[in-house]
């Protein structure tokens, strides 16, 4: 069976058999639904937060009363951040589109890079389809957008310089020029790293919410992006209830409403579609587990920085582990680290289980390593190659493989085009993009992601004349 159709098999295999919302393939609309899109993703997005009233959340809250939704959205292996928010952007698994991590892999040691261009993206974006048709994108720290094609971009991106303040590689690289001045000036005052980088503090999801409501207000983008990181911050550190984290919550609620308010400013709010969505959940966690320290004690890594003379190490993402091999070819040192594994004692082998390349492949995953980890739910991962291979470990986490409710993240429509009341129990990441794009009447082909048309007010079908 081809990778595709296995792909999509996978995929299918989590949707409804409701003949409302079965789904089909996506096709260019003729006419968009919206004239203006504004997708806000709210990074660590729980469906709880606005499926339970206990959580501070009321506009959420109130767009699924009068909107769309899903309860609960499955994501990607590994579960994290930039790998999901470019599923949502392209329709696409990592398998495909290319983003495998937050951070690449480096074969000389990790230097904290983390996959910040666009240019890496190996498929066609929604930005792309918007900006084919003539009309405006823009975009506020969405991940890989470094060099992006949107007209107003201000890019996640952040200096490794400990002498440079973090903010400075934004301010350089966001288009159009002065785009960071304008915005300053007209709506943010200063931005630093302080002011708009730090996440210990709430204030970045205003300044986030200011950025995003400035630009929809002045250039009325037909296609706007937004992510918001503050809950996934203090659900790290703090756990999945964490005081802070209901904190942040509100905080990320209060952004939406900005953004909400911006277009009826604009006098665009009734020809425009919010789509909320997140990028995973979370776990708490209690131990971390370093098979790393197992490598290095057999003589396939070294503890240095480079990872020394090395065979086979563990490329570590949250709450997964990729097995990343010096030459491709090497089966042998695939072959000696099945023996470490399997010779753990039982205990620690309760611990996590194998993902075979099979497994992998149906759930799009780096298609360049021969197996991966995933730990209990309570255990994450470290790539450190030193002290104790268990370890005890506090806050909350997420990486894991997509098969459990406390890891899936959510989605709300609500405004111009959905079709108020539907409900989906289950959706994928990658079904975002098709709706986003039949929303906007786009010629976009989602390669993996399949469109519900329940959730859309869609224009009934033109009735065939049939001739003698």
């Amino acid at each position: 069976m081809s990778t595709v159709r296995t792909l999509l098999l996978y995929s299918a295999g989590f949707l409804l058999n409701s003949p409302l919302l079965l789904p089909v393939r996506a096709q260019p609309a003729r006419q968009p639904l919206a004239e203006h899109v504004v997708m806000i993703s709210i990074d660590g997005l729980r469906p709880e937060f606005y499926l339970d009233s206990r959580w501070p959340a009321p506009w959420l809250q109130q767009m699924v009363q009068e909107g769309v939704h899903a309860q609960a959205v499955r994501g990607v292996f590994p579960t994290v951040t930039y790998p999901s928010h470019t599923t949502l952007i392209t329709g696409a698994l990592p398998i495909r589109h290319g983003i495998y991590y937050n951070s690449p892999f480096e074969e000389g040691g990790q230097t904290g890079r983390w996959y910040w261009e666009w240019e890496k993206i190996r498929v066609k974006t929604l930005w792309q389809a918007v900006e084919e048709t003539g009309r405006k994108s823009a975009s506020v720290y969405w991940p890989v957008t470094a060099g992006a094609p949107v007209t107003y971009n201000v890019p996640e991106v952040w200096s490794l310089d400990p002498k440079e303040d973090r903010f400075s590689p934004v301010r350089a690289q966001a288009t159009p020029k002065g785009l960071v001045e304008e915005i300053e000036r007209e709506a943010t005052g200063r931005l630093s790293e302080e002011r708009s980088l730090n996440g210990d503090y709430l204030t970045r999801e205003d300044r986030f919410g200011a950025m995003a409501a400035y630009l929809l207000e002045t250039y009325k983008p037909a296609f706007l992006t937004v992510h918001l990181a503050s809950a996934d911050h203090f659900q790290h550190e703090q756990g999945r209830e964490g005081v802070r984290v209901r904190q942040a919550v509100a905080a990320a609620d209060r952004a939406v409403g900005q953004i909400v308010e911006a277009a009826y400013r604009a006098g665009i709010a009734e020809q425009t579609a919010f789509v909320i969505v997140g990028d995973h959940g979370f776990v708490d966690i209690h131990s971390q587990l370093c098979p790393n320290v197992w490598l290095a004690q057999a003589g396939l890594m070294e503890d240095k920085k480079d990872r020394g003379n090395w065979q086979a190490a563990f490329h570590t993402s949250g709450a997964a582990a990729f097995l990343q091999l010096k030459n491709p070819a090497d089966k042998k040192a695939v072959a000696h680290v099945r023996r470490l594994l399997e010779s753990r004692p039982d205990p620690e082998k309760k611990l996590f289980r194998i993902v075979e390349r099979a497994e992998l492949d149906r759930i799009g995953a780096d298609p360049g390593v021969p197996l991966a980890l995933t730990p209990v739910r309570g255990v994450s991962f470290s790539a450190s190659p030193t002290g104790p291979a268990i370890k005890p470990a506090k806050g909350g986490t997420h990486g894991y493989f997509p098969d459990f409710q406390d890891i899936h993240t959510g989605f709300i429509g609500w405004g111009k085009g959905f079709n108020p009341g539907a409900t989906l129990p289950m959706m994928g990441l990658e079904d975002v993009a098709p709706l986003v794009a039949e929303l906007l009447g786009l010629s976009f082909k989602a390669p993996d992601g399949v469109l519900y048309p329940g959730l859309l007010m869609l224009p009934p079908p033109k009735e065939t004349v049939r001739t003698k």
